[in-house]
């Protein structure tokens, strides 16, 4: 099995300038490097990641490209540029010049406006998207479905990736309208989804039976070619670590053939994204 972690982050909190994550949240509230990564991928058996922005900005995303380039484990970054500028066509074939930017990551679940990827404004960034091989990561929330389901009809060439199964309710043992638009979704071939960040919208104190109805559900309307799976580290260490939500996982897709494990765990997130197989 090559194993490849799709959903990581690396951050300086000096160049953050006060954006999350605040003191409070102790857990992660630091500087996170390559270094302090490695360890734990080296104990799970992980041979790479895909590096994922957090703050919306060009600088942070070339720092993340250039951390890349000094990092066998980082496979592919996921960056941000301003996708209504008027110049983002130009900046998405600048940015697609670079061999480990594979995807472009808008933060949805921040902007005001829940139909903002639905904006027709949007149409010049988009198809520079699509002709570069540019993957969309959408990081959104349960009312963001219905605007995302909008913009992947529009754009059926554009792959797309649900970050964390859009967040479902877990903490409330409920589903809303998410069971159905995650379904609408799953329909087109173009969308796939990440299998990530579902302990940190469970209760604290979670067990897997608490996630086990919104896995099952991704797993039934996208299938074991169209899901992905990520840690969301550091972000993870808030609600138990890296090693339980492994094992967790494990637990979730165990009913699984090994063919499906191997694919959910490394394969999907290497055909997504166009990843070499080869070790760099």
């Amino acid at each position: 099995m090559m194993r490849i972690d799709a959903h990581q982050h690396f951050w300086q909190l000096a160049a953050r300038a006060g954006s999350w994550p605040p003191p409070s949240l102790a857990a992660i509230h630091r500087d996170f490097a390559p270094a302090d990564l490695a360890p734990l991928l080296a104990a799970h058996g992980i041979v790479g990641t895909v590096l994922v922005q957090s703050l919306p900005s060009e600088d942070d995303t070339y720092w993340l490209l250039a951390l890349a380039e000094q990092t066998s484990f980082i496979r592919a970054v996921v960056g941000w540029t301003d996708l209504l500028a008027p110049d983002a066509a130009a900046a998405i074939a600048c940015l697609a010049s670079q061999p480990k930017l594979k995807g472009l990551r808008p933060m949805l679940q921040d902007i005001d406006d829940d139909q903002w990827i639905a904006n027709p404004a949007l149409a010049p960034a988009l198809a520079a998207m699509v002709e570069h091989g540019v993957r969309l990561d959408a990081l959104v929330l349960p009312r963001h479905l219905p605007a995302l389901l909008h913009c992947a009809r529009a754009y059926p060439q554009l792959a797309i990736v649900i970050d964390h199964a859009a967040k479902p309710p877990i903490a409330d043992a409920a589903f809303g309208a998410w069971r159905e638009d995650m379904a609408q979704l799953a329909a087109l071939p173009n969308v796939h989804c990440k299998l990530s960040g579902l302990v940190t919208e469970a209760r604290p104190g979670w067990h897997v039976d608490d996630l086990r109805p919104y896995a099952a559900h991704v797993l039934d309307v996208f299938g074991p070619r169209r899901v992905i799976w990520g840690s969301d580290w550091p972000v993870v260490d808030l609600a138990g670590g890296y090693a339980a939500w492994l094992a967790a996982s494990e637990a979730l897709l165990a009913h699984l053939g090994q063919e499906d494990r191997d694919d959910i765990f490394g394969l999907n997130a290497l055909r997504f994204y166009g990843i070499s197989q080869e070790t760099p």
